[in-house]
């Protein structure tokens, strides 16, 4: 089943297709409290037109988008916060103290994602990056608390994925907003209402061990639902806790057992990690033809594979 472009949930959160890829692959989630709205993460700057006509369905003007919230700043979730915050003329960006730098001056960040990516491709899959103005800039530092129009939201420091990602736990919703710490998602995996989730360790900065206890402090908030960018809402948390922490150690030991011992280690990483899911996926009750579902998988298995390739050659030095 493919998301259509937007889902209304409840508590004034919507999730609104980011374009990025193909459909159903990363949400820009909007919340709204009586007169003020926030985004959190933004896509990519091709994901613009498409949040801007929402907004205009839904009568929410420029001027009342209070805050860009960015759970971490790879830039499918953040690429399009400088051109948003120049179209939101009182909005504020949140990011986590060890981002600000790049929203202000982006160049490293659009090098390192050149360097995995190549330029052709950075162009045609982002666009351009603008920089943003460090004066409308709030750092969030581990349990910093925001007031939107009366609504908390408290961001917690969730290294793991990367060291630069908070995640935002909405007290209206008793759910958080999760970016990449609590896996990826796809609509298409559902069966009888019941998700599938696996880790994403995207380059650089995957660590295993954080990545387990940022789990169980997001679970220490008995949280009902999480919405992560890749794809919005999921409930049955302590069951997919449970499984992204097994998973994560199932990567560990796949890559420490192939990638250093063969000669073709990374094309054998990337081949154990997609039967690894394919496998789960299976057993989960997905009746998808095997080619569609690692063509789903496509993407993320080449970029695990290379976090973890990251990860192991760091720890190995």
């Amino acid at each position: 089943m493919t998301p259509p472009n937007i889902i209304d949930y409840d508590h004034g959160i919507s999730a609104i297709d980011s374009e990025y890829y193909r459909p159903g692959l990363a949400a820009i989630h909007l919340i709204v409290e009586g007169s003020t709205a926030a985004l959190v993460d933004t896509g990519t700057f091709f994901s613009v037109p498409g949040v801007m006509e929402v907004l205009c369905q839904k009568d929410i003007s420029p001027e009342n988008i209070s805050y860009v919230f960015l759970t971490h700043i790879h830039l499918d979730h953040a690429g399009g916060a400088g051109e948003f915050m120049r179209l939101f003329p009182n909005a504020k960006l949140v990011v986590h103290p060890r981002a600000v730098r790049h929203m202000v001056d982006p160049s490293r960040l659009i090098k390192s994602t050149m360097a995995v990516y190549g330029e052709e491709k950075f162009r045609r899959m982002y666009g351009e990056i603008r920089p943003v103005d460090g004066s409308r800039i709030i750092e969030a530092a581990d349990n910093f608390h925001i007031k939107m129009n009366g609504r908390t939201l408290l961001f917690i420091d969730t290294p793991g994925h990367a060291r630069h990602h908070f995640c935002i736990f909405d007290e209206r919703s008793r759910s958080f907003f999760t970016g990449d710490t609590f896996g990826v998602s796809y609509r298409e995996f559902d069966v009888d209402g019941m998700e599938f989730v696996f880790p994403t360790t995207t380059p650089v900065q995957f660590d295993p061990l954080a990545a387990h206890h940022s789990l169980d402090r997001i679970m220490s908030y008995d949280p009902q639902y999480a919405f992560l960018t890749h794809y919005s809402r999921i409930g049955n948390l302590t069951h997919h806790a449970s499984m992204l922490h097994d998973l994560i150690d199932d990567y560990v030991t796949i890559a420490s057992n192939t990638y250093n011992q063969r000669a073709d280690g990374n094309v054998f990483l990337v081949k154990e990690l997609g039967e690894l899911l394919a496998q789960r996926i299976k057993s989960h009750g997905c009746i998808l033809p095997q080619d569609e579902i690692h063509g789903l998988l496509s993407m993320d298995v080449n970029l695990n594979a290379e976090g973890l390739k990251c990860w192991l050659e760091l720890n190995n030095k």
